[in-house]
Order: C-alpha cells, then structure tokens, then sequence
C-alpha cells in the first residue's frame, strides 16, 4: 500500500476523532458542552467530505477505507447526536431527577439504532452510488447538531424558534421521523458530482445555492430549514421521475 492510499483513511480517523470529541462533550451534558459537541460533529462532516473526495482524487478507494468509513461515520452521526438528543429532550423535559429515571429522553435511542441499520444497509447495497435510498445519517447528525448551537445563541432572546427548537415534542418528532427516514426507501440525491455541467446537475447546484442563501441569512437557525429543503427537492424529483 503505497503513502497516497494513507491519506484518506487518516482524514477519516480526524473524522472518528471528532466525534468521539463530541460523545465526551454530549456526555458532560451541560448547555454549553451540548454546543461544543454539535460543532465537532459539524468537523468530522467536513472530514467525512473530505475522505471520500481524496480517495476519488487520488484513486486511493480500498475496501478497509470503506469499512473504516462506516465505522467512524456510526460515532460522529449515530452515536454523537443520540447523546445530543437525549441530553436536549432531558434538559427541556425539566430533568426530573429526583423523581426517578425520567424514560422519555432514552426514545433518543431511536438515532445510534437506526444509524447503524442505515450503515449497513448501505454497505450492501450497490444501487446506492449516484443516489440514496433514505436519509443519509450525516443529514439528521448534522440537524440533531445545529439544536444545541440554536438554543444556545437564541437563548437570550426567548424567541419564536427557540421555542420551537428546543420544545420537548419537537425534539421527539425530530428523533422519531428523523430515525424512519433513515431506513426509509424513499429515494434521495446525493451530491457527488461525476461531472460539472448544468443539466445533469441542475437540482444540486439550486440546493447549495439556496443553502448558501440560507445560510447567509439565518447562520446556525438555517441547519433545520436546509434539511427540509433537501427533502423537499429529493420528493420533487421522486415524483417527476414517476410521472416521467
């Protein structure tokens, strides 16, 4: 194995690291330490990013890359955000300790489970190289991630969307319907490019455009909306490729 074929399962460790970074954080379970680990697992995507398009750059694809991937993709976006969740459903249920073991929070649970059935499945999977069946885990890692950053810069102000993103129900519905998508069938694009031109990308380039947009505009409120958009354009073209 020449020196080339290290590097992508070297950034895939930073990716493993990070999210191990953000278990330690999301076990402490303070506010603050909840949005330090929602910002390490935003890093280990831009790793997860970054390992795959070395490996294609530098054809340096291997079957224990692919495993490594899979195994460090389970810490960062199934483990990491489980304990997120759980950590946010208890501090917005009112953390009632003294009571005894509050139940509601472990439905968190439903994230690592389900991440790891989604993970697998994909492993096996050949179909799923341009396009995906269900949610990709780093997309519901990523919005479980933005909850903590959310409630922590929109605290002060007590908003309307604090309310929403930090309410107990919220923080369920996302966990429950979050978990189903994943192992879901429902057909989603994926945003690897094998070439650069309009039309055989047209649906990405509007995606990145609107979430740099979003972004812009909204900074860390605009995680949740751009994951509802990215549904909503993958059930556009559901439903022309059906009509077509």
């Amino acid at each position: 194995m020449t020196f080339k074929n290290h590097i992508p399962n070297s950034i895939t460790l930073l990716n493993l690291t990070s999210g191990l970074i953000s278990v330690y954080f999301g076990v402490k379970g303070t506010p603050a330490d909840l949005a330090i680990a929602g910002i390490f697992i935003f890093v280990g995507a831009f790793f997860d990013f970054f390992d795959g398009f070395s490996a294609r750059l530098l054809h340096a694809k291997s079957n224990i890359g692919l495993q490594l991937d899979s195994l460090s993709d389970m810490v960062t976006f199934g483990v990491a955000p489980g304990f997120i969740l759980y950590q946010m459903i208890l501090i917005s249920h009112g953390n009632p300790a003294a009571k005894g073991i509050d139940i509601l929070p472990f439905l968190a649970l439903m994230v690592p489970w389900m991440s790891a059935l989604r993970l697998a499945k994909f492993n096996i999977d050949e179909t799923q190289t341009t396009s995906f069946k269900g949610l990709p885990t780093p997309a519901l890692a990523l919005l479980i991630a933005s909850l903590p950053l959310i409630r922590q810069n929109l605290y002060a102000s007590q908003d309307f969307w604090y309310m929403v993103f930090t309410n107990t129900y919220f923080l369920l519905a996302t966990g429950f319907f979050g978990s189903l998508l994943l192992v879901s069938h429902f057909p989603m694009f994926s945003l690897k490019f094998s070439s650069y031109g309009w039309k055989e990308n047209s649906i990405k380039y509007v995606f990145l455009g609107m979430s740099l947009v979003l972004l812009v505009s909204l900074q860390i409120l605009a995680i949740p909306f751009i994951i509802l958009f990215y549904l909503f354009l993958s059930l556009i073209i559901f439903l022309t490729d059906i009509q077509g």
